[in-house]
């Protein structure tokens, strides 16, 4: 929903401001610039960036424009999550939790949290860690690491897809100038014309480098810089797990390892203590 806003602010005050001016908002209507501008940006997109990164483009543009992302509420359901099963290794020892682990979609305690059950890499992180928990056979100062690296590894990959998007918005003013130049190449060509002829050619031709800034800092570099926020909100899901984990694993209680959890939160997401408490109190009388 943001980004519409921010689109319809962006285009209004362009637009705005050039009929103020006594422009002809007509006059941008330059198909052709749009085709060169676009097909060379997508081309090149094509060509700096690996298939499974484009896929990854088209997953997380969805997300920009959606709106999509963890609320206060999903987290809060993480943490109760989280808080049921350290309540299972409590009541049944870290054998109880293999069924919960080794089939996490079969498991009735973790079928009540279908936002984290869809984060695949949410379910492996978590499912993969509480192995190794499991095994008993890993210090928390070396489990802290192995969490460290897995989490700077998918950081960096789902970083990718922004960073692709944001070469294209540095790449537009300069495929800008490409459609101004090629429009001026026309307009010499219509030199015996008279004034208002190479007028309409010139004004034709330097639309295109107007297009390729505008498309640049007022829609894709903003896109890309939505696409990294986004990157970090999900990474903020993972910390949150890590911290639970970690906390667990050093043998904490339940209730203490999900709070630790809870104070790594930002601001905005962040449960207060009562409501995490209430929140893990009614699923301790399920």
């Amino acid at each position: 929903m943001l980004f519409f806003v921010g689109a319809i602010v962006v285009l209004g005050s362009v637009l705005g401001g050039f009929m103020w001016h006594g422009g002809h908002p007509l006059a941008l209507n330059q198909p052709n610039e749009v085709l060169i501008i676009g097909g060379a940006a997508l081309g090149s997109l094509i060509i700096a960036t690996p298939m499974p990164v484009i896929k990854a483009i088209i997953g997380q543009l969805l997300g920009v424009l959606t709106g999509g992302g963890y609320k206060k509420q999903d987290y809060l359901d993480l943490l109760v999550m989280m808080y049921e099963i350290f309540n299972v290794a409590r009541r049944d020892g870290l054998v109880g939790l293999e069924n919960h682990i080794e089939h996490p979609h079969e498991s009735e305690i973790l079928k009540r949290y279908p936002k984290f059950l869809k984060n695949h890499h949410a379910v492996a992180f978590f499912a993969d860690t509480m192995r190794v928990i499991i095994s008993g056979s890993v210090q928390p100062h070396d489990l802290e690491d192995l969490m460290d690296s897995d989490l700077e590894v998918l950081h960096d990959d789902e970083g990718r897809p922004g960073d692709a998007v944001g070469a294209v918005a540095d790449a537009l003013p300069g495929l800008g100038i490409v459609a101004a130049v090629l429009g001026i190449v026309i307009t010499m060509a219509k030199l015996d014309g008279g004034p208002e002829v190479i007028g309409h050619s010139v004004a034709a031709a330097l639309v295109g480098t107007f297009m390729g800034v505008l498309a640049c800092y007022g829609f894709v570099g903003p896109i890309a810089q939505s696409m990294k926020h986004k990157v970090r909100e999900n990474g903020q899901y993972l910390v949150c797990m890590k911290q639970a984990l970690l906390s667990f694993h050093k043998g904490v209680a339940g209730v203490i390892a999900v709070e630790f959890a809870r104070r790594s939160l930002f601001a905005d997401v962040r449960p207060d203590f009562l409501e995490l408490e209430e929140a893990c109190n009614q699923a301790k009388r399920r």
